[in-house]
């Protein structure tokens, strides 16, 4: 797969330089304002291996000039054995210079992951598979998409209506869109969560599962980014489509986020380094259905 340019989609999402432009870590397009909400964004991360190492040391070079203090977490946060020293050789070793520094990471539960993690403290999920929280302007809301029951359905309905920050953001595990052919889009969990989604204005959606990254053009007002790189990959296995904004399927990745008023920047960084993906999405304002 070759990476592809994404489209302007009205003037909403402003598209800066992706791959072809070469751009390293450690020259981030990002504002980088005081005062502005910074945020790293990573799935399916836990293999241990070298190539997750790699990944968390971008992270942390970037933090380095861009002092991000949160990392949401999508899911399959660890492979294989779990236990405390899988944590340690899978989390806590990678991750060092970000947690020395006092970044917090905000974890969901993917399918590899077992139900105990959400009592790991460095998760932060204070036992619950899912909760939400607020950072600045922005209530982000950690989903268990494992298990979408009629109890958790309800508690993201009533979080939802009760939100009154600017920006409302949801992230999980299995993607409602996806173009990657191993998974794609989670048809069943779409019918359920999209209806609340539009019907309380969140505006953006974080996933993994699929390990590539793909950011979705806007469905119904609401921009969906696949983030599933940041240890296991699986090389060209976008099939892009009509609803594809830009897709990298080449090595692995993350994410970094700048939220300032009512601007949302993003920037989409390899393994090596370099940028594949960056703009700004413009909130509009948005007003629940009811």
């Amino acid at each position: 797969m070759t990476l592809r340019k994404p489209p302007i989609v009205a003037t909403l999402l402003l598209v800066a330089g992706i791959a072809a432009a070469g751009l390293l870590a450690q020259t981030a397009p990002l504002p980088n304002r005081s005062g502005s909400l910074k945020f790293a964004a990573m799935g399916d991360n836990g293999t241990g291996d070298r190539a997750q190492y790699e990944v968390a040391q971008q992270m942390a070079t970037m933090h380095a000039v861009f002092p991000f203090d949160l990392v949401i977490m999508l899911g399959d946060n660890m492979y294989g054995g779990q236990s405390a020293s899988d944590y340690v050789k899978k989390f806590e070793q990678p991750y060092a210079p970000l947690l020395a520094a006092g970044v917090k990471f905000q974890a969901s539960i993917g399918n590899h992951d077992r139900p105990d993690q959400v009592s790991y403290k460095l998760y932060n999920m204070n036992g619950q598979r899912y909760y939400t929280y607020v950072r600045n302007n922005v209530r982000f809301f950690a989903l268990d998409s494992n298990r979408m029951d009629r109890k958790q359905l309800e508690w993201i309905e009533a979080a939802l209506s009760g939100a009154r920050e600017d920006w409302k953001i949801c992230y999980f595990h299995h993607p409602l869109y996806s173009n990657a052919t191993r998974h794609g889009s989670s048809i069943d969990l779409r019918v359920l969560l999209e209806p609340l989604f539009i019907k309380y204005g969140v505006n953006v959606v974080f996933s993994g599962h699929d390990h590539v990254y793909e950011r979705i053009k806007p469905q119904k007002g609401i921009y969906y980014f696949v983030s599933g790189a940041a240890g296991q990959l699986r090389e060209g296995n976008v099939a892009s489509s009509d609803q594809t904004a830009t897709a990298f399927d080449r090595d692995r990745s993350f994410m970094v986020v700048e939220i300032d008023g009512s601007d949302m920047f993003f920037q989409a960084i390899s393994r090596t380094g370099q940028t594949v993906d960056s703009g700004v999405i413009r909130r509009q304002p948005r007003t629940t259905s009811e």
